[in-house]
């Protein structure tokens, strides 16, 4: 499944130091979106640089696990956990477009973590 093979692959990028892995992942002219209320980052280039300013380094231990939850056509949704060695976890929801040769087009992130108001004080 080309959804699932990205996912792996964008894994292992992140676990690898620079941001070469990059190119097989992303088209040039790709959008990133790290949450749904973020501008989109525009661009390779952007998306490197993005990647660089939010990582801790190569050696930033965690723990991923991935489930993909729907596919139509070019487009995936996933499910991902990821639990890092200094606590902090996060729950997310990607959308993903890929282009016929498995990379991504457009990304769109929907983190979710502990503490963060999840809209139940509406309710009250």
């Amino acid at each position: 499944m080309a959804v699932a093979d990205w996912v792996a692959r964008y894994e292992r990028a992140w676990r690898s130091p620079g941001t070469a892995a990059l190119d097989e992942l992303f088209t040039q002219t790709a959008s990133y979106m790290p949450s749904p209320w973020a501008e989109p980052i525009e661009g390779l280039d952007a998306i490197r640089h993005f990647w660089e300013a939010s990582r801790s380094g190569p050696d930033e231990g965690f723990r991923m696990q991935s489930e993909v939850v729907a596919v139509d056509a070019r487009v995936g949704v996933v499910r991902v956990a990821v639990d890092y060695d200094d606590g902090q976890r996060w729950r997310d929801l990607w959308v993903l477009a890929l282009d016929g040769s498995g990379r991504c087009e457009r990304f769109e992130e929907w983190p979710f973590a502990p503490g963060q108001p999840d809209g139940h004080e509406a309710d009250s």
